[in-house]
């Protein structure tokens, strides 16, 4: 009898997850430049809330340009373009509840910081993880930085 209860526990777990799998939905936001090969974010159904998991931002405009050659400018076109995503999905800055945060120059942190005070809720700030890189995937792009928020459906 045990034995029986453990697999359908297993089997009633399996058509939850699939469900679920099912339905996850890739987004990209119109304001945001696309880029092939990757979604901008990924809704994950959580019964009444959904978790929106960003791809790592960059600071390029819609058209695909560079925006900025420091680390100020670039991390506000970032957020800019954040807030564009979470829009997008019905979510706003205030739903972020992680951060992940590349930058090339650890010495720019105050700077990055600056910045995003301006675009999270300092009342209850996401949780937030920041690392100094060698380089990312072009050498004029000083930071980028990964979301994940929660937010009511």
């Amino acid at each position: 009898m045990e034995v029986l209860a453990i697999v359908l526990c297993f089997l009633i777990w399996k058509f939850e997850l699939f469900k679920i799998r099912n339905m996850i939905q890739f987004k990209n936001s119109e304001k945001v430049f696309k880029i092939n090969g990757l979604s901008q974010v990924v809704e994950i159904p959580l019964g009444n809330q959904k978790m929106l998991v960003l791809s790592g931002q960059i600071p390029l405009n819609q058209k695909g340009e560079l925006v900025g050659n420091d680390v100020r400018t670039q991390t506000v076109q970032i957020f800019e373009n954040v807030k564009a995503i979470l829009e997008s999905c019905g979510a706003s800055l205030n739903d972020i509840i992680k951060l992940g945060i590349f930058i090339t120059d650890i010495s720019q942190t105050a700077v990055y910081r600056e910045v995003r005070d301006q675009y999270i809720n300092l009342e209850t700030p996401p949780t937030s993880t920041l690392l100094e890189v060698k380089g990312l995937f072009r050498a004029d792009i000083f930071i980028e930085i990964e979301v994940t928020a929660i937010v009511a459906n």
